[in-house]
């Protein structure tokens, strides 16, 4: 490596995405000279939703969300990992994962990313507010049901989150989604499902429609808010947890129970992945800081103590990182540990995108619950027309 090297790597725009990876690379390259690492970012919508195949013909580091394999395994724009890491390192990844975070990114034999960030819906609270209204953290669906009525309760509802949480609630109802090839659920449970979750967000804020996980946070850590206390069901940043990040520290825990079971939220995180597209004498560089950043001692140390939300289990147990983060990663653990992993078929995504406005819509009375699962049915079933197995 003793050319002098520029790597380019694409991310997403907040503190959690960014500046972890800005960090690991910019300590990186003081330890490889040779090598420069530039790290850009995009809004979160344009994470979840941008092609990966655009990306990969311009950056050498793709920060990805696991539903993306499935198009990487059919097409090939990223860089079978298994075929250029050691097996060691990998069995390392694969023995600490965080739930389901490393296995999600493997699919067709291959593996495709390294998961770096670790995240699922969990609960977060105002302890100030909690005793300021003299209210009781709830633990079970009717206990969430009441605290809402009293106006205490914000739930993130866009689009994505809205079918994200549907999922959950198929769970909760007895149902695994997807679980053949015909429907997302049998009518039965969607009904269930949209019925439990419209009861929620009724008794909420009209704005949480258009909130997604990162502005709930916000809201309900601000200085203005002297109202929402709790928040049951969001993609968890343990940001929020930390001393001098908001105005006031929010805590993390486990979703309240539903009829007595602990919920089954939709793993999220992030993985990082390598470009094939970008030129070969790029590689070995691009494959030695992404073994660096998925490292069992920076994710534990350097990655968490910049921002970053590790998926490398060490780092969640480790006491220190606990202790600065209020315990997030030790409460919320379990809950990642018992995380649904969403479909990762190519076609997927595309049913991700357009079924996420039928949830929103439905759950809004803007269309009939007949008619989101009908649509839901068929967009499911149209995605898997390139995609020989559910695995």
């Amino acid at each position: 490596m003793s050319k002098a090297i520029q790597l380019r790597g694409m991310t997403w725009g907040h503190t959690r995405g960014f500046l972890p990876v800005v960090a690991t690379a910019q300590r990186f390259s003081e330890l490889n000279p040779g090598i420069e690492i530039i790290w850009e970012k995009r809004s979160l919508k344009a994470f979840e939703e941008f092609p990966v195949e655009k990306l990969a013909a311009d950056f050498d580091l793709l920060v990805i969300d696991h539903p993306f394999v499935g198009y990487a395994a059919a097409h090939g724009p990223l860089l079978p990992l298994d075929e250029h890491l050691p097996a060691a390192f990998l069995a390392d990844q694969a023995a600490n994962s965080v739930g389901a975070s490393h296995p999600s990114y493997t699919l067709g034999g291959r593996h495709w990313a390294l998961a770096i960030d670790a995240a699922t819906p969990v609960a977060f609270w105002r302890e100030d507010l909690i005793a300021a209204h003299q209210l009781t953290v709830p633990q079970t669906w009717p206990e969430l049901l009441a605290l809402a009525s009293r106006g205490h309760v914000e739930i993130p509802a866009a689009p994505i989150n809205c079918l994200m949480n549907f999922y959950s609630l198929c769970i909760a109802h007895g149902e695994t989604p997807f679980s053949d090839r015909e429907r997302v659920a049998s009518p039965e449970v969607a009904r269930a499902a949209f019925a439990s979750l419209r009861e929620l967000i009724a008794l909420g804020d009209p704005g949480c429609w258009t909130r997604n996980p990162i502005a709930t946070h916000d809201l309900v850590a601000s200085a203005a808010n002297t109202r929402v206390a709790y928040c049951p069901l969001a993609y968890g940043y343990s940001n929020y947890s930390r001393s001098g990040y908001a105005a006031h520290q929010l805590t993390f825990g486990a979703p309240p129970a539903f009829e007595h079971a602990a919920l089954r939220t939709t793993l999220g995180g992030t993985g990082l992945a390598l470009s094939a597209l970008r030129p070969i004498e790029h590689r070995a560089a691009a494959l030695a800081y992404a073994q660096f950043a998925a490292s069992s001692d920076v994710q534990r140390t350097l990655y968490t103590h910049a921002g970053g939300q590790p998926g490398h289990r060490a780092a969640w147990l480790d006491a220190e990182n606990n202790r600065m983060t209020k315990d997030y990663f030790s409460r919320t653990l379990p809950v990642l540990d018992h995380a649904y992993l969403r479909p990762r078929h190519h076609g997927y995504m595309e049913f991700q995108e357009r079924g996420g406005p039928v949830v929103h819509a439905a759950l809004r009375s803007q269309i009939t619950d007949q008619d989101a699962i009908a649509q839901l049915d068929t967009l499911y079933r149209d995605s898997l027309a390139h995609a020989p197995t559910l695995t």
